[in-house]
Formats: structure tokens, C-alpha cells, sequence
């Protein structure tokens, strides 16, 4: 569906590379400019707003309406992040687990969104409970981004995240352990690493119910992206394994048909393999650029989408050429089997 201006203009900012760099944070062990940060903040509170809007009348209709916040059971609370985007869809959710007087959060959100940290505060407050501990799944800025703000008007709670190989962690974020038991009263939740969207990224399996907390390793609606397809298609058939009863995701609907759903994400990521092997393979020319394959290969996507798009073309590529299937030179990639013998042996 082609966006009416100015909605099409503003998400079409917010999808160019340095946008996308805001919304997925700066580097754990830094801090932007103070001018900087209040500048990246006041933009995409008007993407959220922006794209609030165009959801609520109806101009992103592929997504389903969620409410801010959702009891899912007598042990989870779903509360939305007030941060919806075209790469948050509906929001992150947040989850309050638990049924006593402490409780576990799951992610925590965007920086820089008041009404976010007032909708949490105001569960707890009617709920009268108070934060055990945090949770996060993953290093990237729409689930770990809302800590400071949390902290900075509920207290020094303290949070807990997978360790990240490439990058130090933020300040005051003690690292969990793969397979590691979190309990509180009500629920019991093992640390399960996921690696493949992020290389920190983690799901949560909480045995009451069966029930996966899935991150952005599988979403309530559209597809994932990942920064390794091979580990993340791994991560995919170890959640296979886990047969989960629900998915509880990072952005989304609830899933309820978890089985299917984890068995659609493979055969669609080994669908799109074959679909740029096809592309290569069809080409005119000898070699095709990134954005000569997302050409052919994603015909029906928004203009705001292809940036992401690429991104999942070139991991796609990355896992391909490592394979021996495909050939990369200058940015440009085409079929080993159009090389001759030398070029296959090298």
C-alpha cells in the first residue's frame, strides 16, 4: 500500500541508514553528544507519533490492533512501548511476569518515550507490585533502549542480559548465562541464547504454560532480520525442539501456533535463498550488485522495507558465498557455476 504524504515521507527518513543506525542504538560502551541525543530522541518520537497515526486510521491495516496493556494469563501482563515504527510494527512489547509482589520485566522499550515508563509505572501501581529484576533479550535500542528511563523513575532495579562478544555492555547490566533459571513467584524461566538475529540475543522459556518469550527471534507478524543466517537458522530448529505451547514476541501478536509458525520462518528463509540463487542464476549480466537482486526478489514491498531488505540480501549472500555456492568481487556476486574450474578450486 503506497502512503499518502507527508506519512510516506517521514517513514520513508526514518528507513535511510542513518536513521536506522538511531533506531538500533550507538555503541553500548558510548555516549552521544547531549544535543545529539535530545535531536535523535525528538525525531523518532515523531516517527512513533507519525506512525501511531497512520495505524489508527487505518493506513497500515496488515498489522492487528493491540492495546496498551493486555493480561495474557494469570502470570504475564503484555505492556505495549508506546514506540510503534515501520521496524517496531505495533511497538516493543514489554512482558510483567510473575504473580506476586516482585515481578520480572521482559524489555524494556525506547529511550526517550515518557508514556511508556507512565503506562508501566501505572500497572505497577494498580497491580501494587514492584520490579525484581529486568530482562533483556537483546542489545538493540527498541528493547534495552528504555532502561535508564525505568531507572531513573522506579530505581536502580536491577537488569540482565546475555553478554555480546563484539561490544561491552552498558553500565550497571550484569550478564545471564545460557540455560541459567530466573524464578519468581508464579513463574519459572530459562535463559535459552538464540544467537542469529544478534549474537546476544536470547528467548526466554517459562515452564508454566510452556510458553517461549521469543524476542526478535520470531515476531507476532511479517518476518524477522538477522545478522547471521546460519546461527540464526539454528536458533530456529532449537526452538523446534522446544515445541512451545504460545510464542509471547517482541513486537506482535501473540503466536498460537507456535510449531507452525517457527516451521514457516525456515522454509520462508530457504524459499528466499532459492529465490536470489534464481535471481543470480536469471541475471542478464554476469554479476549482480545487492540491489539488483532486492529488485527481483522483492517485488511488493514499501520503499521504506528495502533498507531491511538489503540487509537480509547480504546475510543471505554472506551464508552463500561461505558455502562455495556463490562468488563475491567488488560488491558484485553471481553463480560458481558460471566460473570456470580454476575459479571453483580456488
Amino acid at each position: 500500500m503506497r502512503l499518502p504524504h507527508p506519512g510516506r515521507r517521514m517513514l520513508e527518513l526514518a528507513s535511510r541508514p542513518e536513521a536506522t543506525q538511531q533506531r538500533r542504538g550507538r555503541p553500548e560502551s558510548g555516549r552521544p553528544p547531549r544535543a545529539a541525543h535530545r535531536c535523535s530522541g525528538m525525531l523518532m518520537r515523531v516517527v512513533y507519533k507519525a506512525f501511531g497515526w497512520l495505524q489508527r486510521f487505518g493506513m497500515q491495516g496488515q498489522l492487528t490492533p493491540l492495546p496498551g496493556v493486555t493480561a495474557l494469563s494469570d502470570t504475564v501482563t503484555r505492556v505495549l512501548g508506546c514506540n510503534p515504527s515501520p521496524m517496531t510494527l505495533q511497538g516493543t512489547n514489554t512482558y510483567l511476569v510473575g504473580t506476586g509482589k516482585r515481578r520480572v520485566l521482559v524489555d524494556t522499550g525506547s529511550s526517550g518515550v515518557p508514556e511508556y515508563v507512565d503506562r508501566l509505572e501505572g500497572v505497577l501501581r494498580e497491580a501494587d507490585v514492584q520490579l525484581q529484576e529486568i530482562v533483556i533479550t537483546h542489545w538493540h535500542s527498541d528493547h534495552v533502549g528504555g532502561l535508564a528511563d525505568l531507572r531513573r523513575r522506579l530505581g536502580d532495579i536491577p537488569a540482565r542480559k546475555f553478554p555480546r562478544p563484539e561490544a561491552a555492555d552498558a553500565p550497571g547490566v550484569e550478564p545471564l548465562n545460557d540455560g541459567e533459571v530466573i524464578t519468581t513467584e508464579g513463574a519459572t524461566l530459562r535463559v535459552v541464547h538464540t544467537p542469529g538475529h544478534t549474537t546476544d540475543h536470547v528467548v526466554l522459556h517459562m515452564s508454566e504454560g510452556n510458553v517461549i518469550f521469543s524476542g526478535d527471534c520470531i515476531l507476532g507478524e511479517t518476518t524477522a532480520v538477522f545478522e547471521d543466517l546460519a546461527d540464526y537458522m539454528a536458533s530456529l530448529e532449537l526452538l523446534l525442539q522446544l515445541r512451545p505451547s504460545a510464542i509471547y514476541p517482541g513486537h506482535g501478536p501473540v503466536v498460537q501456533n507456535p510449531i507452525e509458525k517457527i516451521q514457516f520462518y525456515m522454509d520462508h528463509r530457504r524459499e528466499r535463498e532459492q529465490q536470489i540463487l534464481a535471481a543470480l542464476r536469471n541475471a542478464e549480466s554476469a554479476s549482480c550488485t545487492v540491489t539488483d537482486i532486492v529488485t527481483a526478489v522483492y517485488t511488493d514491498i514499501p520503499v521504506y522495507m528495502r533498507r531491511p531488505a538489503s540487509v537480509n540480501v547480504e546475510h543471505h549472500l554472506s551464508k552463500l558465498v561461505k558455502e562455495g555456492l556463490v562468488a563475491e568481487e567488488h560488491g558484485s556476486y553471481s553463480l560458481r557455476e558460471r566460473h570456470g574450474p580454476s575459479d571453483q578450486q580456488r
